[in-house]
């Protein structure tokens, strides 16, 4: 957490810190240090905010109080410089002309490395500006974003203190200074203990530096054991005490006082400029037509954000804890393993002659590469993963620190910008950054069997089976009757992949069938049928050989059909409308549209909607086949089996042949209702709910879609995804 508690200037713990409008903190005097002022009429140097020397005369026109009210200003500043009083009502910086330094270094860097722009003296010759020439332009730039800040009248005093900050480096100061005088040896015959001066990871012993070289010398089965600096006291921040926590606003703090109104009070949060204002603000400043809310709602509210974040980073530093684990076993089993490779080298190669002998120098150097590769990366995560916990343990440690706190008003100052780096934390551990990036296993094999006079060609075959492929479920997914499968290759898999096969059933417990044959690993299998369990399996292959199958997936289609018209195979003249869910046509001919599911058993129904009927035309409602006819009615060819209606009467219709006149025909305002069982292998057709006629036709087999003729008289609206209505439900037969 010390890092939190830095100032980014002097590298030194916060004294005094103030909030940029950045939301970033700096110490009040490391801002006086990097605040430049500019006046309008000069704009190649920043010159200085004020001199030492004696005050310029007032503006023509000023009045007699206007030299006395700048000297009053200088002294203030003096004042707050050298006693802290209330932090500088201006900015106070001084000519480094003045002190006699003939050079000045163009920029000075902080011990965090952070530059910063320091003082730039004016120019040699340069007289100071006359206050009538126009007023100077104060700014500070943060020098952590590089975000600049203009200063108002109030200088540096318009930055609101950060108080929360305050108290927290205290407490830490206080308990790091505890921690450091409770930490003792735990081996010393001395009365007291020694100091403890180190801590071994390995024995969880404190040792002082004498009884380290007497008890636990770097030397025999001491020598790997990892030595480290005594850890913090418990009472210390982040070593799990309160370290004396803060004092609440009812419990002996002083209440902060609004910036803008010394005697009043903070009671409100302005939403609007994220910032707790006082009464007077809201009747009388510029807060007064912002968006406010009450303070200690928005303080909750905060500081929930901020714990919901924080639980978020907490999971993914015990995933980082439980990575490193791993990654450390990994380093042992690489050893173990490298050890085992280039033992079964050396055995391979010494049975040879001694045409063998110089080869195997070569395969142990190959061997040897691979190896200090994998530790190379994997010390490599370590390193990466340890920075990265470290980061996220010292925001974590100082956001409770700031949780601790019961101060409204100075927790919503620092909250918003806590709460956007505590998400911007929890981004950072991304997909896959807690998995190896290596596997502990030597895809290396020595084959010893070629003849004497190939012993200068032996390499290593790397050529292998490819692995089993695993299924993601989460991206498996059906629609209607197509389903989607996704897979990946295991995540440490070096084996080379030249294509997948994709194996699914019938949907009926049948044999397998190859459906894809690829590069790609996501595949989408259209025209199952509905209501309908497939299981499906995939395996890779490459010039070795074929891979075994991966676990096999079960996916069930939907019940029930939904679909629209299709654009794509309707008839130039039909006009779709409504998400391609409503029909009508340019032309006074009928005109063919299809629906886009396509049925083969099961028992479907869908109703279409009269919008519009004008001059009695005949529009047909039926199914076709996808090389349907689509300039004329529909039923007209063999390929549509089809019911035309008009106002009064309908009749079926298949091969231009006109069956079953039955009275009772449509208006606006009816609906079309139409049943495929396929399981009975039969059509059949309703008005307003009631049966139309008998079934319309029977012995029906093949694949069907639902089909539509109209012209220009007529507009209907599609509806799917019904059930079978409970009048008029056929007995549902088990799948052949």
């Amino acid at each position: 957490m010390e890092e939190e508690l830095k100032c980014p200037v002097c590298g030194s713990l916060f004294r005094e810190p103030i909030i940029l409008p950045c939301s970033h903190n700096v110490c009040l005097p490391c801002a006086r240090t990097i605040a430049v002022q500019t006046p309008e009429s000069e704009q190649h140097l920043p010159p200085l905010l004020h001199s030492r020397g004696p005050a310029p005369p007032p503006a023509p026109g000023a009045g007699p109080g206007a030299a006395a009210g700048s000297a009053a200003c200088l002294d203030s500043e003096s004042a707050a410089g050298g006693g802290g009083g209330d932090h500088a009502d201006k900015l106070s910086l001084h000519s480094e002309t003045d002190s006699g330094y003939g050079s000045y270094t163009p920029s000075l860097k902080s011990p965090n490395g952070v530059r910063v722009l320091p003082l730039v003296p004016a120019p040699p010759g340069a007289a100071a500006a006359p206050r009538g020439a126009g007023p100077a332009s104060s700014s500070l730039t943060c020098p952590q974003c590089h975000r600049s800040a203009s200063l108002d009248q109030r200088g540096l005093r318009g930055f609101q203190r950060n108080r929360l900050l305050e108290a927290i480096v205290q407490r830490y100061q206080q308990g790091r200074a505890a921690a450091a005088a409770a930490a003792k040896c735990q081996l010393c015959d001395r009365s007291p203990p020694e100091p403890a001066a180190v801590l071994c990871e390995q024995c969880e012993v404190l040792y002082c530096s004498a009884c380290q070289l007497r008890c636990h010398p770097a030397r025999g089965p001491f020598a790997k054991h990892r030595l480290a600096p005594p850890p913090a006291h418990p009472g210390a921040p982040g070593g799990g005490g309160d370290g004396g926590g803060g004092k609440g606003a009812g419990g002996g703090r002083k209440l902060p006082t609004c910036a803008e109104h010394d005697l009043e009070n903070y009671s409100m949060y302005c939403v609007s400029c994220r910032s707790p204002v006082c009464y007077q603000c809201l009747e009388e400043g510029k807060h007064s037509k912002h968006d406010v809310k009450a303070l200690g709602a928005m303080w909750k509210q905060h500081k929930a954000q901020l714990s919901q974040a924080l639980n978020g980073v907490s999971d993914k530093a015990k995933e980082a804890k439980e990575f490193l684990v791993q990654l450390k076993n990994l380093l042992q089993q690489i050893q173990e393993n490298g050890l085992d490779y280039e033992a079964c080298l050396v055995a391979q190669c010494d049975a040879l002659v001694d045409a063998l002998t110089r080869q195997k120098a070569k395969l142990l150097t190959k061997v040897t590469k691979e190896r200090e590769h994998k530790l190379k990366v994997v010390w490599d995560q370590i390193n990466h993963c340890t920075l990265k916990l470290r980061q996220s343990t010292g925001l974590m440690e100082y956001c409770l620190e700031v949780i601790k706190e019961n101060d409204p008003s100075g927790f919503l100052q620092i909250s918003d910008a806590l709460i956007k780096r505590v998400q911007v934390s929890q981004e950072q551990w991304v997909k896959g950054a807690l998995e190896p990036k290596v596997s502990a296993e030597f895809d290396l094999t020595l084959d010893s069997e070629p003849l004497l006079q190939s012993i200068h060609q032996l390499d290593f075959i790397q050529m292998k089976l490819p692995p089993v492929p695993l299924l993601q479920l989460e991206k498996c997914c059906t629609r209607n009757n197509s389903v989607t499968l996704a897979w990946r290759m295991p995540p440490l898999s070096h084996n080379p992949v030249e294509g997948y096969i994709l194996e699914l059933d019938d949907g009926d417990g049948g044999q397998f069938r190859e459906v894809y044959v690829g590069k790609e690993t996501l595949c989408t299998i259209d025209g199952l049928h509905f209501n309908s369990t497939y299981n499906a399996r995939v395996k890779a292959f490459n010039s070795s050989g074929v891979g075994p199958y991966s676990k096999t997936v079960i996916l069930q289609t939907s019940d029930v059909a939904w679909f629209t018209f299709d654009p794509s195979s309707a008839h130039r003249d039909i006009v779709l409308s409504n998400d391609n869910q409503t029909a009508t046509c340019n032309s006074y001919d009928d005109r063919v549209v299809l629906g886009t599911a396509a049925f083969s058993k099961g028992v479907h129904y869908w109703e279409l909607h009269v919008d519009r009927y004008d001059n009695h035309p005949d529009p047909a409602f039926g199914i076709a086949r996808i090389n349907v006819v689509k300039d004329m009615m529909l039923g007209k060819d063999d390929k549509a089996w089809a019911m035309y209606v008009d106002n009064n009467r309908s009749w079926f219709m298949h091969c231009n042949s006109h069956t079953n006149r039955t009275e009772g025909g449509v208006s606006k305002g009816a609906t079309v209702g139409v049943l495929l069982d396929l399981n009975k292998h039969n059509l059949t057709f309703y008005i307003n709910g009631q049966q139309q006629g008998p079934p319309a036709f029977e012995n029906i087999e093949g694949v069907f879609m639902p089909a539509l003729s109209l012209n220009r008289n007529v507009q209907v609206t599609l509806h799917t995804g019904l059930e079978v209505p409970q009048s008029i439900k056929q007995p549902k037969l088990p799948n052949n």
